[in-house]
Order: C-alpha cells, then sequence, then structure tokens
C-alpha cells in the first residue's frame, strides 16, 4: 500500500501539481484494487442524491463510523460467512440458491452493495434495497440432505445472519480501526442496525452489544459442521484474487478467523492463532486501512453521501474512517 499524503515532508510550491496528480492517481489505483478484490458494484457517485436526504442512519451515528472501514467490513463479512456456515438451514439457503461457490466475490460484492446502500443511501434508496431482497427471501424454499425444510424469509434464520453480520463486523472495527468505539456507542450500533434487520422480517434483535453476544450464543445447539460448512471454510481460506492482492487477501483471511468467538473456533476445530500472530496482522491491516482512509477520503460512499448533505451538515462524520 501506498504512503499516504499525511506521512509525507511538505514539498516545494512548484511540486504541489506533480504531488496532487500522483496522489490523484494513487488514489484511483488503490480504488480499483478494491473493487477488483472484492466484486464491488456500483457508482460511489449514485449516492449524491437526492440532496439533503440523511438516509436511514445519517452521519452522526455508529453505523456510518463502522461501516466506513473497508478492512474491517471485509474482514467481518468473511468471519460472519463462517459464522453462517455452522447454520445448515442458514448455509442451504444460499448453498441451494445462489452461486458463492463459483462466485465468491460477487456474493460478498452484492452483500457490500447492500451494507452501503441501507447505511449511506438516501431513505428511498435504502427501503428499495430491502424491499428486493425481502422479495427473493420469499421465493427461497428447500430441504436438507435429511430432509428437514427450510425457508429463507424465516424471522429466526434471519435473525441468526443478522447477530453474526452485526457482531462480526463491530467485532473486526473494534479490532483493526484506530477509533474504536466506546461502549455506549457500541450498544448504539446494535440498536441502529436492529431497525433494518426488523425491516427484512427479523423479531426480537438486540439493542445493545451484551444481548447481541447473549443470542448468538442461544443458537449453539442448532449448530453443527458439516459437509458444507468445510468447503465454506476451503472457500474462504482459497478466496479468489489477483496475485497482486494476495498478500492482504491471506491477511485479511486470517483476521477474519481472529475474529470468531472462541465456541465457534472450537466448532470448527480450530485452535486460537497466537498472540504474536494477531499483533502482527492487526497492526499490519490497521496501516492498510488508514492508507484506503486517506484514499477513500473524497471519493468513496461515506464521502459522497455526506457531500449529498451539505451545505445542511457541516461537521458531522468527522470520525468516519473511509
Amino acid at each position: 500500500m501506498p504512503i499516504p499524503s499525511f506521512f509525507l515532508p511538505p514539498c516545494p510550491a512548484w511540486l504541489e501539481p506533480i504531488q496532487a496528480q500522483v496522489s490523484a492517481r494513487l488514489k484511483t489505483q488503490l480504488g480499483e484494487r478494491v473493487r477488483t478484490m472484492t466484486g464491488a458494484t456500483g457508482d460511489a457517485r449514485d449516492f449524491l442524491q437526492p440532496a439533503g436526504d440523511l438516509g436511514l442512519f445519517g452521519p452522526d451515528s455508529a453505523a456510518w463510523q463502522v461501516h466506513a472501514h473497508f478492512v474491517a467490513m471485509m474482514t467481518g463479512g468473511l468471519s460472519s460467512l463462517m459464522l453462517q456456515a455452522l447454520h445448515p438451514r442458514a448455509l442451504a439457503a444460499v448453498w441451494d440458491h445462489s452461486s458463492f461457490r463459483t462466485q465468491l466475490q460477487s456474493r460478498l460484492g452484492r452483500t457490500a452493495l447492500f451494507v452501503a446502500t441501507t447505511t449511506y443511501g438516501g431513505t428511498a434508496a435504502a427501503m428499495q434495497t430491502i424491499e428486493r431482497v425481502n422479495h427473493i427471501h420469499a421465493r427461497i424454499r428447500g430441504t436438507l440432505p435429511d430432509g428437514t425444510p427450510y425457508v429463507a424469509n424465516d424471522p429466526a434464520l434471519i435473525r441468526w445472519v443478522h447477530l453474526g453480520e452485526t457482531s462480526s463486523f463491530l467485532r473486526a472495527y473494534q479490532d483493526l480501526s484506530l477509533q474504536p468505539l466506546g461502549a455506549a456507542r457500541q450498544d448504539q450500533y446494535f440498536a441502529e442496525m436492529a431497525r433494518v434487520g426488523h425491516l427484512l422480517g427479523a423479531r426480537d434483535l438486540p439493542q445493545t452489544r451484551h444481548q447481541a453476544l447473549t443470542q448468538l450464543q442461544d443458537y449453539r445447539p442448532e449448530l453443527r459442521v458439516d459437509e458444507r460448512t468445510r468447503e465454506t471454510l476451503h472457500l474462504i481460506e482459497n478466496y479468489p484474487c489477483a496475485p497482486l492482492d494476495r498478500p492482504l487477501v491471506s491477511l485479511i483471511v486470517r483476521a477474519a478467523f481472529h475474529q470468531l468467538p472462541e465456541w465457534a473456533l472450537n466448532l470448527l476445530g480450530r485452535e486460537r492463532a497466537c498472540a504474536l500472530e494477531q499483533t502482527a496482522v492487526r497492526t499490519a491491516l490497521q496501516s492498510v486501512g488508514a492508507s484506503l482512509a486517506w484514499a477513500f477520503a473524497d471519493t468513496g460512499v461515506a464521502a459522497r453521501a455526506l457531500q449529498r448533505m451539505a451545505p445542511q451538515v457541516k461537521t458531522a462524520g468527522a470520525n468516519l474512517e473511509h
């Protein structure tokens, strides 16, 4: 990753145009690498409209702060997919009705677009995105290999996926961000995200971090590791990417395992990484996160959404890590 400009010494005035061109080129290249690595779709400029619309949360929300951190979101996304794979009915819904086994990047790209739109999009765009997912879920049904039926819009399954995603996103953010949330703001994050979860059909979602972790563990009697679970982990550990991106992706995959609760690691038959490895991975990814924050400071989704609200919102969003 390049060194962000705020780490560089000031340059003479005559060099400033050259430095600006180099910085712009580096930012563009970083953006392209991220899109390639994640299978991201959409255009951040779509978030510039409608002017003044705060969306579901607004820039002072905990959701805006957490979801702006690319490295934490990718790490948390992979970690939540590992958790989801422990629930046979939740895994079956994606196993039987999506192409994630052959197009993992596309699957994560669609999830990233959903999170971006519901977090940073205008109110109408966020609601349309939620309704689209509800429509898809309503058509998904099937049976497990043992004959157990499942439907994707089962409130209990939606709740499981919601708990896995939100707890994984926040855990990764707390570990990899340079601006971790205090206890009250962590609770705020779960309360905010419950709004989206309820609109998707989940019930009785947590309003605090403690409630979220407790509810997540309540599912443990329903969880198991089978051949589908093991294949999902194999896919994640061999995440498809260009050779140039492999070092970073390998770090993110390691960090995704680091975020798993102890009971989940035990179910998967994995041991907790040693403290030295965890520290090394964390330090490296924190540095990458700072570089990407610099790269997306003006053109990322969160930045575009904040621009949508100017001049009404002048100081909000100061804690965003793009």
